[in-house]
């Protein structure tokens, strides 16, 4: 069959629709089971996987796209023109917001927990800027429509708030603009301004109490990081709010700016374009711009009041009603004054008795609660309530150490108390001696009873190790002839504890008879006190503590807290001060002139001196007056005992080591020869009367030191360079 070129055959084209129809439905079929599937699949749950929950979660409030979003939307409201019933919803998030910040700032505990507050003034100030162009935009453009033409909330507040008369809401948007303009926002304003001014002179400081309590202990590493953690984000806080509180302030301006635009623009639109009379025009157009003013005045005074409680909480914490009712309804005093001046309030003629007595009434009953109230001390003021007290102390106690005790026998108790109390009254006045004389206070002393001892005995504990032990008798006294032997008197012949020299207990009535034998006479309290002051010189670097040593430098002048800031611990650390002060307590050199001190501590560390000894030896050759004062003789003169050239040289042989680390190695044949000669000297010089000291070259003074401390612990060891050029000096022996 012939057919016409370029047209189908009849039956290709009927196979065609039949193959077309049978391809739709098996598409049918299998999107049918796809829709199944899907169904299921959304049953399981399998909705959490789909891609846009992915979107969503970039998208919602919270992450950084959803507030990038969020802004540029709002800079696009200030082109775009909104339709009435998205205009309602931004001016309805707006008024929602400024309440939310509201109920925020009240319940802070502290400013710092409000730390995003002044990027959300920006961002609402921004809103609300945003949001009266585009409700002037709408009142300029479509006002003569009526007064839904900017939506339904400018209506609302346009003619509810203002009661459907103009000229009242334009009274009563003048004076919330007078509110917000002068009373808070420039409060809020200067307060903040002088917040951050303050506080950032304080910082340095503040830096400083952290360095100081890291530098005591009182505090780890931890603790410190996060405390300058702290003060960067309060330093962070109050700058920004100083500047966001001009936000606030030219937000104000801004709405009395726009709302003047706007009745004149409405009025000028009305009357030329729209051909409305100037009565109809005013209203309309006033009532618009009249509502749009408060929509935004009403949430600008809502985040200005906040913005005010966030500065004005500096100095406070709690909560703001907690703080409020602590304050205002603590003391009973204030409350019942309240209550009777309201209640005269009430009996003056024209006055409306009820309110005033009701609050009398209040504040009468408030005053009652808190006058019952436990938790006030005897003036009125609210004082914590400590916890109950354990039956039985914590077991923690068992770890606290006494720094000083002296523990007495039962036969003792009465040296301390009733008019023979004197035991205490000569700790007193033993503390403050050593205090005068080495310029170190010492901790206190706790005396303590203790029924194991025998009556008359006393022990002398130094961090619960005992030191020191003696015996008194209450009632008598002893006497110590100055001969050095036990006087010719009845009693019983005993040892004095302090020195180890022969005494006897005598009876109160034979002290004429002691005195006239020129012996010394001390009373029972006086024998302990001179025990322990002997024992208390001799462990002064043990009492030293890095706490005490920390005090020590805090009570220095303020014009030598530069010195130490310069010091420590930039320099050396507050160990190795303490480490020197301990060196130079053992040999009993006064450290009361701690400046000086501080300043040979500098100069030893800017000569390369890292070692204790080292720094010790420069800090003796500094103080040279002051030890050579101290060594003194009655005769005015040093005693000195000097060694001879061949120990000397001897000496100097067997000095082992390099630098701060030369150390003695001589052989323990030849160091108890050197012993020996040492003895017979002092021996010969022990009935002079004189203390002498031991003079050798400086590289020897530390291991001469350590010889002497075992042989004469009372003997001082100086360095050739330590003796001062205007001492008057005098060799009284020599060790051959």
């Amino acid at each position: 069959m012939d057919t016409a070129e370029g047209t189908p055959p009849r039956k290709s084209a009927g196979n065609k629709l039949v193959a077309q129809s049978a391809a739709a439905r098996q598409k049918l079929v299998d999107a049918s089971r796809e829709f199944g599937r899907s169904a299921g699949l959304m049953r399981n749950g399998g909705w959490r996987d789909l891609p846009w929950k992915r979107v969503g979660k970039t998208l919602i409030p919270g992450t950084d796209v959803g507030l990038a979003l969020g802004v540029l939307l709002l800079l696009s409201i200030l082109i775009i023109p909104l339709p009435t019933f998205v205009l309602d919803m931004g001016l309805s998030v707006s008024i929602t917001a400024s309440v939310l910040i509201l109920m925020v700032a009240l319940f802070l505990e502290r400013p710092l927990d409000f730390t995003s507050f002044p990027t959300l003034l920006l961002l609402t100030t921004l809103l609300r800027l945003s949001l009266e162009i585009a409700t002037t935009r709408l009142i300029l453009s479509h006002g003569s429509e009526g007064v839904y033409a900017a939506g339904h909330v400018v209506a609302a507040f346009g003619g509810f708030l203002m009661g459907g008369d103009v000229v009242i809401g334009g009274i009563v948007f003048c004076i919330l603009l007078v509110v917000n303009f002068m009373v808070i926002t420039k409060g809020s304003g200067r307060i903040a301004e002088v917040a951050a001014r303050f506080f950032l002179d304080s910082m340095p400081g503040k830096q400083m109490a952290i360095d100081a309590d890291l530098s005591s202990g009182a505090i780890n590493d931890r603790a410190a990081r996060t405390k300058r953690k702290e003060l960067e984000e309060e330093s962070a806080f109050y700058g920004a709010m100083d500047g966001a509180a001009k936000f606030v302030r030219g937000d104000a301006i801004a709405g009395i700016i726009i709302t003047a635009i706007n009745i004149v623009g409405g009025l000028a639109i009305g009357v030329l374009r729209y051909e409305m009379p100037l009565s109809e025009a005013a209203s309309t157009f006033t009532t618009l711009t009249v509502g749009d003013g408060l929509v935004s005045q009403i949430p600008a005074l809502l985040v200005s009041t906040a913005a005010g409680i966030v500065v004005t909480k500096g100095g406070t914490d709690g909560s703001a009603d907690v703080t409020l009712v602590r304050q205002l309804a603590g003391n009973p005093k204030p409350l019942a004054m309240a209550a009777v001046l309201s209640a005269c309030f009430a009996l003056l003629p024209g006055l409306p008795a009820l309110p005033f007595l009701a609050i009398s009434a209040v504040a009468g009953a408030g005053a009652w609660m808190r006058r019952n109230d436990p938790t006030k001390d005897a003036d009125g003021d609210v004082t914590e309530v400590a916890a109950a007290q354990p039956a039985t102390a914590p077991i923690s106690d068992v770890l606290k150490l006494d720094l000083l005790r002296l523990e007495l026998g039962f036969g003792l108790l009465p040296l301390t108390t009733g008019e023979n109390s004197q035991l205490t009254e000569q700790i007193k006045a033993l503390r403050r001696t050593i205090a005068t004389e080495m310029g170190f206070v010492t901790p206190p002393i706790r005396i303590q009873d203790n029924i194991l001892l025998p009556p008359e005995r006393y022990v002398i504990k130094l961090k619960e190790i005992e030191i020191g032990t003696g015996e008194v008798k209450p009632g008598r006294l002893m006497a110590m002839s100055p001969a050095g032997t036990a006087p010719p008197l009845p009693g019983d012949k005993t040892t004095e504890p302090a020195f180890g020299l022969p005494a006897v207990w005598i009876d109160s009535a034979m002290k004429n008879t002691a005195i006239a034998l020129k012996c010394t006479v001390v009373d029972p309290a006086s024998v302990m006190v001179t025990h322990l002051s002997e024992l208390v010189r001799q462990n002064l670097p043990d009492l030293l503590t890095y706490v005490a040593t920390q005090s020590l430098l805090d009570e220095l002048p303020r014009e030598q807290q530069k010195l130490v800031n310069d010091l420590v611990p930039s320099q050396v650390t507050l160990s190795t001060i303490q480490r020197v002060l301990q060196a130079l307590l053992a040999e009993r050199v006064s450290i009361r002139d701690l400046p000086t001190i501080l300043e040979s501590i500098q100069e030893a560390s800017g000569l390369g001196m890292r070692s204790v000894p080292a720094i010790s030896s420069h800090v003796r050759v500094r103080l040279a007056r002051q030890i050579c004062n101290a060594l003194m003789g009655p005769g005015g003169y040093i005693p000195m005992i000097t060694l001879s050239p061949d120990w000397e040289s001897e000496f100097l042989t067997h000095l082992a080591g390099q630098g701060d680390e030369r150390r003695l190695a001589m052989p323990p044949t030849v160091l108890n020869r050197f012993v020996g000669s040492m003895r017979e000297v002092f021996n010969s010089l022990a009935t002079n009367g004189e203390v002498p000291v031991v003079v050798v070259s400086a590289p020897l003074r530390e291991s001469m030191r350590s010889i002497v401390e075992r042989v004469r612990p009372a003997v001082s060891v100086l360095a050739q360079t330590e003796i001062y050029p205007r001492a008057k000096i005098k060799t009284i022996a020599t060790i051959v």
